[in-house]
């Protein structure tokens, strides 16, 4: 219920912002006179901007599926498979969520964990994880992936991602309208956008993007130290976590899909667009915590 209030809250937040500010710089009359309804804008743009990342949000777990090839422990066939159902329901018990799915992949180093809903969400492991990590090292991973699904990651960027994505769209499209008009301002004759508009808003839904981007791998990086924060909490110690961390140090972690890069143990690339900060910083802040 709350995530639901967060969700509609925000909605009407972006609404907010968007409509004041044009608003504020007389962007609604220019748009208004030039045949351009703003209100019809806004609603385009928080479409395009929500719906395809809550698409992507409720489709998050078949996709994992079908992408890693992960197989849902449904009956536990061996110790090892026993082993993760037993300890990733107790964390679940004590974060006070339902019970996800447990699943294993094929791959190298790398778990994650996914889906819309913190009752029943997907917790999976790489084989090479499972191989490469003491039993200790393993649970503090599975305690980082509960501890995402505890704090609500998973909707959290979602709600990120679609402010990101509504702002892209709405802007591109207002600079886009005033490119247009100071192309044409001597064109009495033509109807509706030229090719100004098209070219000017997909060269800035390009740039904007980027920018989008950044905001929003900022924001999983912050993600990052709490889910660290939360298996620690989890374990009642924080020495396991660092330990996993460290280990992965020294291993090749496997490369997930981009759906579900941002909730593995580990990824990202460059500084700016990393969804994961570097380990050693995970391991001082969490240290130091």
């Amino acid at each position: 219920m709350k995530r639901i209030v967060l969700f509609v809250m925000t909605n009407l937040a972006v609404m907010l912002v968007l409509g004041v500010t044009a608003s504020l710089l007389g962007v609604n009359r220019f748009l208004t006179s030039n045949g351009l309804d703003l209100g019809m804008l806004l609603g385009f743009s928080l479409l395009m901007g929500f719906g395809g990342a809550i698409i992507s949000l409720l489709m998050s777990k078949p996709i994992a599926k079908w992408s890693t090839g992960a197989t849902v422990i449904v009956q536990a066939s061996n110790a090892d498979e026993a082993w993760l159902l037993q300890t990733v329901s107790g964390f679940a018990t004590t974060a006070g969520i339902g019970m996800p799915e447990v699943a294993i992949y094929e791959g190298e180093p790398n778990a994650f964990a996914t889906g819309a809903f913190k009752n029943s969400a997907l917790v999976a492991v790489s084989t090479g994880l499972l191989r490469g990590m003491t039993r200790e090292e393993v649970e503090a991973v599975l305690g980082h992936e509960v501890a995402h699904i505890a704090n609500g990651d998973m909707v959290t960027m979602t709600l990120i991602q679609g402010v990101m994505n509504t702002f892209v769209v709405f802007i591109s499209r207002v600079v886009g309208y005033f490119v247009d008009a100071a192309l044409r301002r001597n064109d009495t004759q033509s109807a509706g956008p030229g090719m100004g508009y098209y070219i000017t808003t997909i060269v800035m839904d390009i740039l904007l993007g980027f920018v989008a981007a950044i905001i929003v791998a900022r924001f999983s990086r912050q993600r990052e130290f709490r889910a660290d924060a939360g298996a620690a909490s989890l374990m009642g110690r924080k020495q396991p976590m660092i330990n996993a961390l460290q280990r992965l140090g020294g291993m090749q972690a496997g490369t997930l899909p981009k759906t579900m890069a941002a909730m593995g143990i580990a990824g990202g690339l460059g500084s700016l667009f990393a969804t994961h900060p570097p380990l050693e910083e995970r391991i001082e802040r969490l240290r130091n915590s």
